[in-house]
Order: C-alpha cells, then sequence, then structure tokens
C-alpha cells in the first residue's frame, strides 16, 4: 500500500528527488504519490506532514504543473519538514508557526548558505502548501502568511547591442552541407526567440499550429500556463519559411513540434538550443558568451530603448508584473548614460575635476 510505504520511509530517503533532474523527478513523484489522497482518506491514523506534502504535490501533477515547478515544490517541502523533524522544538507541520519558518530559513542562509532568491522561492512553495491544507480543512493558519524576505539587489541582465545580434544572425551559411542544414533551422530558431522575445522553453515547447506566417504571429505558453499572442518579424517568418521545408523531412510519427532535431526526428530539447546557440556564436567569431536568454534581454532592451513604451514591453514579454520589466529601463539609462559621459563635453570635464 502506498501510504504505509510512506509510512515506513525514513525523512531522508524521501529528499533524492531534489538531487534529480526535474523530468524525472516529477515522474517518480507521479508514481510514488499517484492516488495518495484516497489512500488518506481510508487511513486511520492522523496525516503525517510528509503523507500531506505527497498528496499535494499528486494534485499538481493531476493539473499539469510543469516537472520543474513540482520537482521545485517537492525539495522544498522535503527540506522544511526534515527540518521539524530534525529539530523537535516546533511540532509538526501542522501546529508549527511563525519562529519554525524564521528558523528554517535562517537555517537555508546562514548555514547552508543559500542565496536569498532561493530562499523566497522556498518560502512561495511553503507558503502554497499551507493553502492547500487550509483549503482541504487540515489546518486553519498559514505560518508563511504575511512572512517577507529582504530582497538581495537584483543583478541587471547583461545586453548585447544590436551590431551583436547581427553578427549573430547575419553571418554566411556554412560550407559543408550538413551544418548549412542545421543553421537553416538554428537562424530560425534564432531570429523567432529575437524577434518575439521568447524564452527557451517557450521556443522548445512551440507546436506547428502555434505559428501563423500569414498573420504574422505565434501563440506562446508561457510561466503559468499563460498564453500570449506575440508578433513575429519579416526577418524570422522568412527564416521560418526557409526551415519549414526541412522540418517536413526530419520529422517523425507526426511529432506537432515546430523545431525538430534533424537525428532523432523529434522535438528538440533545451539543452541541444544551448549548445547550438554556442557553436553557431563562435563560428561567428562572437568572443561574449551567449546563451538564448539573453535574446530574449536584447529583445526587450533594444524594443523599449526605441520605442519608449513600457507597457507594451511588458506585454509583449508575458511579465506579469510591470515591476520586472522595469529592469529594462535601468539597462536602457545605463547605455544612455555612456553615451552622456562619452559625448557631453562638461561630463569628461567633471570626471577629470573628480579624478
Amino acid at each position: 500500500m502506498r501510504l504505509a510505504h510512506l509510512l515506513k520511509s525514513n525523512p531522508k530517503s524521501a529528499q533524492p528527488a531534489a538531487k534529480q533532474n526535474a523530468s524525472q523527478a516529477a515522474q517518480n513523484l507521479a508514481d510514488d504519490t499517484h492516488g495518495l489522497a484516497d489512500d488518506l482518506a481510508n487511513a486511520n491514523t492522523p496525516p503525517h506532514g510528509w503523507q500531506l506534502a505527497a498528496a499535494w504535490l499528486d494534485s499538481l501533477t493531476q493539473q499539469n504543473y510543469s516537472a520543474h515547478t513540482i520537482s521545485a515544490y517537492q525539495a522544498a517541502l522535503w527540506r522544511f519538514l526534515h527540518f521539524l523533524a530534525q529539530d523537535g522544538r516546533f511540532g509538526d507541520v501542522l501546529t508549527c508557526n511563525k519562529k519554525a519558518l524564521t528558523a528554517f530559513l535562517s537555517e537555508r542562509l546562514e548555514s547552508d548558505n543559500i542565496k536569498a532568491a532561493s530562499a523566497k522561492q522556498e518560502l512561495a512553495a511553503i507558503r502554497k502548501f499551507y493553502a492547500h491544507l487550509i483549503a482541504q480543512g487540515a489546518t486553519d493558519k498559514n505560518p508563511a502568511t504575511g512572512y517577507r524576505l529582504k530582497s538581495e539587489p537584483r543583478p541587471l541582465p547583461k545586453i548585447g547591442d544590436v551590431d551583436l545580434i547581427s553578427q549573430l544572425l547575419d553571418q554566411p551559411a556554412p560550407n559543408d552541407a550538413a551544418n548549412a542544414r542545421l543553421w537553416v533551422r538554428d537562424k530560425a530558431m534564432f531570429e523567432l526567440m529575437y524577434s518575439s522575445g521568447l524564452r527557451l522553453s517557450e521556443l522548445v515547447g512551440l507546436n506547428i499550429h502555434d505559428l501563423d506566417l500569414n498573420a504574422g504571429v505565434v501563440r506562446v505558453l508561457g510561466k503559468g500556463n499563460k498564453t500570449r499572442i506575440a508578433p513575429v518579424g519579416s526577418k524570422a517568418r522568412a527564416a521560418i519559411a526557409d526551415y519549414l521545408p526541412h522540418r517536413d523531412l526530419w520529422q517523425e510519427q507526426n511529432d506537432p513540434a515546430l523545431f525538430i532535431s534533424e537525428r532523432l526526428g523529434t522535438r528538440l530539447s533545451a539543452r541541444a538550443v544551448q549548445l547550438r546557440l554556442t557553436a553557431c556564436a563562435d563560428r561567428a567569431g562572437i568572443a561574449q558568451h551567449l546563451h538564448p536568454h539573453l535574446l530574449r534581454h536584447c529583445f526587450a532592451s533594444h524594443l523599449l530603448s526605441a520605442s519608449g513604451d513600457l507597457r507594451a514591453v511588458q506585454e509583449l514579454l508575458g511579465h506579469s508584473d510591470i515591476s520586472t520589466t522595469q529592469i529594462y529601463t535601468q539597462v536602457d539609462f545605463d547605455a544612455l548614460t555612456r553615451v552622456y559621459d562619452k559625448a557631453h563635453p562638461r561630463a569628461n570635464a567633471l570626471k577629470s575635476r573628480k579624478s
């Protein structure tokens, strides 16, 4: 019985999934806890914290939460529950209070030396877990409600200028046929990411029916399963049109993915896109390390610089909170400051007097 198995398990043995990759962790979770809620309902003993957590994670699997999200929530809860079990001062998951949360997060920040951003993610997982418990009638309090952690200064994203993007996207095709075929696909991917501001996960998740070249739009499934419609520029449309005949030859078993692996005939992985971008940047003679998210950063910064319309950029990026988009205003202001310092006759004079 699944419930009996979990009751006998050691808390430490419940944690390995945190070290697995997200897909495997989520699959293991689904295998181990599927239907656990029914077992809990039939049990004669009060639900244990580990069981409650497993049941909640199982419900997230049924709600089609991403493997990455479930794995992150699982790791956070396993750490918190293990802390409660080892510490012994604060009771169990249903009786602990904010003091327990403070002690747990302090240990994570000070002893485990994690960053504040990681601690905030763990706090968010715990908050969602307790919200679920309240909804299920297991408890009437959420110790994470109203709890705040100080944020570290958010680093500015590194932005490449327009010339760097042109150096990547306008490079000539390789001479050998095999790499020339791959470049047709790679160029289509990178043009689309820069044209539409896509995240890497959004790019590899695209299906062929999400794209409408005639209308010049693509339907994107973003964070939180939120859908947005993004424009596709003329150069990206042309690059995709060049690639589609190759896709038709490569794809197997009517795979719906837009971007296909030539070797496997199936959906291209995120890691494969990262490796292809590195290879294409090297071939173009680009010294700066390029990562897929840089293309999204460049999209946002270049568009904001040209338009000044923060709200429009927010919508195009799929940000739910405009404060997330505002970081690009700081990047743009820094660029303007550099231009000012370089060009204004009085700016350099002021610097000379200070030095």
